[in-house]
């Protein structure tokens, strides 16, 4: 089953989800912004890390941060569960 998500380009397939290239160089603000930030959200809440973001919409590591934080996102800590340096953090 696939499923777009409010024309921003996110489309879920399964349980993988595919990013449409975003335009480089073209600011996006206002209604548009907010509905990246929340479609980038509920990825990003699923598991999907900055980085694999970053990567799917052709926009910076900085640009995808930005926009996570604008969404009141609760960023995770890095590296991955389990590993001794998420361990270190954690404890």
């Amino acid at each position: 089953m696939t499923v777009a998500l409010h024309g921003t380009g996110i489309v879920h397939l399964q349980t993988e989800v595919l990013v449409a290239k975003l335009e480089k160089s073209v600011r996006i603000v206002g209604q548009s912004r907010i509905q990246l930030g929340a479609d980038l959200k509920t990825q990003y809440e699923q598991g999907a890390s900055i980085r694999e973001l970053a990567r799917a919409t052709g926009r910076s590591y900085g640009f995808i941060h930005g926009v996570l934080t604008e969404a009141q996102v609760s960023l995770r800590g890095r590296g991955l569960p389990g590993t001794a340096r998420s361990a270190a953090q954690s404890g």
